[in-house]
């Protein structure tokens, strides 16, 4: 069974930045894709962005071209780095894994993380 730890919330003035950590534990990191979700209060979770073993990115329209997802298979961690954060981009935020990239932007996960908040100030 995998576990993922997340860290790297907090709270950041409008127009800040973030870098959220994932460490994974209990399965071949290298073989399996990764992803963010997050979710506001009274909100669904939404998914963020996701990359897939071999390194290729997804993200949602309302990320795209400010927040960036990586790597380290080395460290068995991936990162979710955040610019230009807005307060609409608040809410915790979650790590998860699975076999498939498509699984992962769909949410047909099964493995998720305990979730670290991250509040954006306007």
């Amino acid at each position: 069974q995998v576990q993922l730890v997340e860290s790297g919330g907090g709270l950041v003035q409008a127009g800040g930045s973030l870098r959220l950590s994932c460490a994974a534990s209990g399965r071949t990191f290298s073989n399996y894709a990764m992803g963010w979700f997050r979710q506001a209060p009274g909100k669904e979770r939404e998914f963020v962005a996701a990359i897939s073993s071999g390194g290729s990115t997804h993200y949602s329209d309302p990320v795209k071209g400010r927040f960036t997802i990586s790597r380290d298979n080395a460290k068995n961690t991936v990162y979710l780095q955040m610019n230009s954060l807005k307060p609409e981009d608040t809410g915790v935020y979650y790590c998860t894994t699975a076999a498939l990239t498509y699984w992962v932007v769909s949410g047909r996960v099964d493995d998720w993380g305990q979730g670290t908040q991250v509040t954006v100030s306007s």
